[in-house]
């Protein structure tokens, strides 16, 4: 059982940059960040592998970055040029195959999630 710990939401105006953390209590294949509005469904947002593979949603291209840190099982995602509807709880992902962890639904393990507001 993975066990995901992250941290870095908050609250920040427009135009601001957060950095999200999630640690892994042991290496995992592929972590990603998951993103949920309220009445929206869950969308995932980035995905990093063990192995260097990234990918970014379209819809934050540009403004976010996704990297990881394997001595530490941790998981980053810069968030720069932050827009309102940016709002979301963000919740870590992480599973044992990297087309699962693609999929809501098939992901293994999840983190508790953490707020993101952004204010006009």
């Amino acid at each position: 059982q993975v066990q995901l710990v992250e941290s870095g939401g908050d609250l920040v105006q427009a135009g601001g940059s957060l950095r999200l953390s999630c640690a892994a209590s042991f290496s995992i294949l592929a972590m990603g960040w998951y993103r949920q509005a309220p009445g929206k469904q869950r969308e995932l947002v980035a995905v990093a592998t063990s192995g260097g593979i990234t990918n970014i949603a379209e819809s934050v291209k540009g403004r976010f970055t996704v990297s990881r840190d394997n001595a530490h099982n941790t998981i980053y995602l810069q968030m720069n040029s932050l827009k309102i509807e940016d709002t979301a709880v963000y919740y870590c992902a992480a599973d044992s195959s990297i087309r699962d962890i693609a999929y809501r639904n098939l992901v293994d393990y999840w983190g508790q999630g953490t707020q993101v507001i952004v204010s006009s």
